[in-house]
């Protein structure tokens, strides 16, 4: 009887021991793929990303046609306008931190418990990681690796490198992605020469670019791009480095 028990518990040790060395393989190859993958864009721009792939899944569904407008923009090629009003829109602590606004996660938090309008507190790094990374939607499981993701690109990459991919891949309407393919398809010219009243406009939008769209702004997205505009103007000098 004895032995019977010392067997069992050895084949129970054995199987402990087998599923603790396949999870700890698992983990040791997400660990090296990620770093790989994240210090490879550093270098090479994302040529698509999940969240693109899904809007188009999404308008398939809906007996739509494939749509992706992207154009890709080097970061010294996208309008000064436009990368100072990404920042004054989403994240205007983006040269201090290092991938986390805690006030701001925390004024979130606060306004979620109350409110019924969700509001995010995502900085623009954080922000990099999910389009460039993940999936939409919303899961703590996503908030974990979206945190993982952030801190590799904020050790990674450059804060120049950060803003370049964000201004080049995140939604900015149906179908279109980056500053470049919003300047053409809501003004008709290259997001190099995008005025400061445009490029807040584009910013205004940025947390639904679905739902609002530069083409037809409502009063709610006027009075976002005046708070935007009225923010470039007093922005301080070090952010001159980003332009």
């Amino acid at each position: 009887m004895a032995k019977k028990r010392m067997a069992k518990g050895k084949t129970g040790n054995n199987l402990l021991h087998k599923i603790t060395g396949i999870i700890s393989r698992i983990l040791i190859w997400f660990l090296l793929a990620s770093f790989f993958w994240v210090l490879a864009y550093r270098f090479i721009n994302p040529p698509i990303t999940l969240l693109m792939i899904t809007r188009n899944i999404e308008r398939k569904a809906e007996g739509k046609t494939f749509k992706l407008e992207k154009d890709w923009v080097d970061f010294e090629d996208i309008s000064k306008n436009m990368k100072l009003a990404a920042v004054c829109a989403e994240d205007q602590k983006f040269l201090k931190h290092m991938g986390f606004d805690v006030k701001a996660i925390s004024n979130a938090l606060k306004h979620n418990e109350h409110g019924k309008n969700i509001k995010g507190g995502s900085t623009i790094t954080q922000q990099t990681a999910k389009n460039v990374f993940l999936w939409p939607g919303r899961s703590w499981l996503r908030k974990g690796f979206e945190a993982y993701f952030t801190l590799l690109i904020e050790i990674l990459w450059s804060k120049e490198r950060i803003l370049e991919v964000y201004l080049n891949v995140i939604e900015m309407g149906d179908g279109i992605y980056g500053a470049e393919a919003a300047a053409q398809a809501y003004y008709h010219k290259s997001s190099t020469k995008l005025t400061r009243s445009q490029a807040a406009m584009i910013a205004a939008c940025f947390p639904n670019p679905r739902r609002w769209t530069p083409s037809k702004p409502t009063r709610y997205i006027r009075h976002k791009q005046q708070l935007i505009l009225r923010n470039m103007r007093s922005l301080p000098l070090e952010y001159k480095q980003i332009q």
